[in-house]
């Protein structure tokens, strides 16, 4: 079955950076799209990137746009969030999806399967 593990999540300085990344297994890495979405306590999970089956085609939420770069490696079937210029406001559990078409998609629900999540903390 499809398994997600993110890893990378942890403590940082607002200013700093962290590398997110996610394994996965039990896919066909090439032919489905992937994405980074995030939920802080007591709000929605909210979409954070998503990247394409090719990684040539890459989106982001307004919020991260400039700061965060998504991309993928389907050798290893890894995807990767770096995220710089970190703001308190980006705490949150990030969590790595994945969806069988190969496209991007900023929605929710169109990720059928969801990693448990990896805690970023970010201190003013």
């Amino acid at each position: 079955q499809v398994q997600l593990v993110e890893s990378g999540g942890g403590l940082a300085q607002a200013g700093g950076s962290l590398r997110l990344s996610c394994a996965a297994s039990g896919i066909t890495s090439n032919t489905y799209g992937l994405g980074w979405f995030r939920q802080a306590p007591g709000n929605e999970r909210e979409f954070v990137a998503t990247i394409d089956w090719s990684g040539a085609s890459t989106n982001y939420a307004d919020s991260v746009k400039g700061r965060f770069t998504i991309s993928r490696d389907n050798a290893k079937n890894m995807v990767y969030l770096q995220m710089n210029d970190l703001k308190p406001e980006d705490t949150a559990v990030y969590y790595c999806a994945a969806r069988r078409s190969g496209g991007t998609s900023f929605v929710r629900v169109m990720y059928p399967y969801w990693g448990q999540g990896t805690q970023v903390t970010v201190s003013s």
